[in-house]
Parts: C-alpha cells; sequence; structure tokens
C-alpha cells in the first residue's frame, strides 16, 4: 500500500539521545537565582566541544563563543536561574518562614518537599499545612506568603541553626524531570533551563553540520532573569552585539481557568511562538518568519503589550539599540514543579534559531525603514 500524501509525517526529532541525558540532568540541578553556577559550570561543560572559548561574567552568566575574533557579533540567549525561596525566620520552635527569590508562587508550597541549601550540603525539608480534619467548621485560610512554612525536623531555633541553615540560605524543590506519555518534558524549572538546552543544541548542530558563520556567535546563558532582567542587562552591554534572538517560555493557554481573550490562543505542540513587541525589531523578526516559512517549521503568534517580560527587552534597549527578537516555548503550568514541555515543540526552536542563523548574513542590516 503506497503512502497517501496528506499522511502526516512521523517527526524526526534533532534531540540525541545523549543531548536528552544532559538535558535531564541539568534539569535536575538545582539553579536559583543568584545561585547559578553548579548549573552553568554543567551547561559549560556539555557546550565546550562545539564552541570555540568560553567565559563567565562576575555574576555567573555562561558565554559560548563561536568564532570570536569576527567583529560583527550575534548573540542566541537563554536564562539559566531558577525560582526558588529563601530563609527569612527561624521561630525559637525550630519552623522556618520565607521570602520568595523571584516569581515563586506561593499557592502550590503546602507538602512540598524542599532542599535547603547551606556551606555544609543540602538540608532536606518540608513544606507543612494543618491537616484538613483541623480546620473543620473553621473558614479556610488559603495560602500566602505569610502562613506557609518549612519544617525540617528540629524543635529549636538552635537545632536548625546547628544544621547550618540560618537566614539568606535559598530553597529548591526537589522535584525531577520526567517523560510524559513520549510526548511531554516535565519537570521544575524548565522555565528556562531548556532555553539553555535548546541553544545548546544550535551550538551542536552547528558544528556536526560543519557550518561556517560570517560572524562571531555568543551563545549566552544569562543568571537573574527572574528578578528583572539583570544579567542580560550586565552580558548585553558587555558583548555589544549587533543582533539578538532570546529564546524563553510563555504560556500555553489551553488548560482550563486560562483566559484567551487575554493571554492569547497558544498551545503545545502546535510550534515555537513568534512575538510582536515593542522590543521586538520588525526586519528580524519577518527574518523569523520568512525561515519558519522556507523550512516548514509551524510556529505560532504572541501579542505583548508594553514589554515582553523576557530578557529580549534587556538587549533591545541596550547600547542604544540592538535588533532583538523572541522565540517563546509553549509551556504548561509555570512557575509549579510539573512544568510541561512539548518534544517537537523543542525541536522546531532549536530548527528556527539554526536556519535563522543560516540566514544572517555578515553585517546584515536591519534598519528599521528598510
Amino acid at each position: 500500500m503506497t503512502k497517501k500524501k496528506d499522511d502526516k509525517q512521523k517527526h524526526v526529532s534533532v534531540v540525541t539521545k545523549k543531548s536528552l541525558q544532559f538535558f535531564e540532568e541539568y534539569i535536575n540541578n538545582p539553579s536559583p537565582t543568584g545561585f547559578e553556577y553548579p548549573g552553568q559550570k554543567l551547561w559549560l561543560d556539555y557546550l565546550k566541544p562545539y564552541i570555540d572559548e568560553s567565559f563567565i561574567d562576575n555574576y555567573g552568566t555562561a558565554v559560548g563563543v563561536i568564532n570570536p575574533k569576527a567583529e560583527y557579533r550575534v548573540v542566541i540567549e537563554a536564562h539559566a536561574d531558577e525560582i526558588s525561596w529563601f530563609v527569612n525566620y527561624i521561630t525559637p520552635e525550630g519552623l522556618i518562614y520565607v521570602i520568595r527569590n523571584g516569581g515563586s508562587d506561593h499557592q502550590i508550597a503546602p507538602s512540598k518537599r524542599v532542599n535547603i541549601h547551606t556551606d555544609t550540603g543540602m538540608v532536606k525539608a518540608v513544606f507543612g499545612w494543618p491537616a484538613i480534619h483541623t480546620r473543620s467548621g473553621e473558614k479556610e485560610e488559603a495560602p500566602a506568603l505569610k502562613n506557609i512554612f518549612l519544617d525540617c525536623g528540629c524543635t529549636s531555633k538552635d537545632e536548625v541553626e546547628a544544621l547550618g541553615i540560618h537566614v539568606g540560605c535559598v530553597i529548591t524543590y526537589e522535584d525531577e524531570f520526567m517523560v510524559l506519555n513520549d510526548r511531554y518534558y516535565v519537570g521544575r524549572a524548565l522555565d528556562n533551563r531548556a532555553g539553555g538546552f535548546m541553544i545548546a543544541e544550535v551550538a551542536r548542530l552547528l558544528k556536526e553540520n560543519k557550518q561556517k558563520l560570517p560572524f562571531a556567535l555568543y551563545i549566552v546563558n544569562s543568571v537573574q532573569e527572574e528578578i528583572g532582567l539583570r544579567g542580560a542587562e550586565m552580558i548585553a552591554d558587555r558583548i555589544k552585539p549587533h543582533v539578538a534572538i532570546v529564546t524563553d517560555v510563555t504560556h500555553d493557554t489551553s488548560t482550563p481557568m486560562i483566559n484567551k481573550i487575554t493571554q492569547g490562543d497558544l498551545a503545545c505542540g502546535k510550534g515555537p511562538v513568534v512575538s510582536y513587541a515593542p522590543a521586538v525589531q520588525t526586519n528580524l523578526n519577518k527574518l523569523l518568519i520568512k525561515t519558519a516559512e522556507k523550512n516548514d517549521i509551524p510556529f505560532q503568534r504572541q501579542a505583548s503589550s508594553r514589554s515582553t517580560g523576557t530578557d529580549t527587552d534587556a538587549f533591545a534597549y541596550s547600547n542604544g539599540g540592538v535588533p532583538s527578537a523572541l522565540i517563546s516555548l509553549p509551556l504548561r503550568y509555570m512557575h509549579t514543579t510539573v512544568e510541561m514541555i512539548h518534544k517537537e515543540d523543542v525541536d522546531n526552536v532549536i530548527s528556527l534559531i539554526y536556519h535563522a542563523l543560516l540566514n544572517i548574513e555578515k553585517n546584515h542590516d536591519f534598519k528599521y525603514n528598510k
């Protein structure tokens, strides 16, 4: 029986078995904002066979460079940091109250297991919560920053401190990477270490396919995005790029309780998301769209009212204005421990960035009035 032309072709992943092993290790390794170094080391170790040189700046942003002697500089960028908590107050009874490090969601905290990072290693703890039996007849009190607390099995402040825990220790969830229904990658911190993984895969493909770029390519894994794009601000000033293509995640709006009228109509499995926003340079965005169409890469569109809320804004408004664009990866359940991304979307973001780079010529002119 011959195959019909309209039958859907089987998707062939660009992600290798070795790549996926790195991705799992990278996601499982904690990299909270301000404490990203262990994850950055993992990332650079994976990237080094595919680049010519690398460096880490004073705050931990990691950069790999291909063709570093070229004067024209192109950046592909993601951010490495994940949301977390800080120890803020230890009670006389040995319970711990917290504050956010980034946009941590207080509503998901109760009953979660965590790791408290100390100078002598990890200390296990849990977010406690009153049993349902003890709340009978009472007005339900929702989880809030003022009432969520950690229990590390101690009964006094002295006992807590003897474990090496002090105000300022950072706290991360311990949930780990998994594959769901052979279709989705699931884990914490896919926002946005999935981006770091994808730009590393672009570097791998360039190397393995023996592509010679006419410009210097900076593969940038920035820190401190979750608290205000700070790492991108610093590294943009240092590199002074001529072009920046940023990748981050965006919301899959096809799940319950999300208003498509305000959040847009986007879904996992339907391709990378190309953004329209003041920070997104029009002609660079057109290049991405033409690249997707030419290479049969499915894509979706998203509009942002004022800012993208991603490192795109930091690059765009640096150095007198850098032509910048955003390619987003649809994601379910952002800032939870069960973030979900579609395997085919990961492949297609990698492919879109890869082919876009091949369409950028040395000293490419992205002038607004072209």
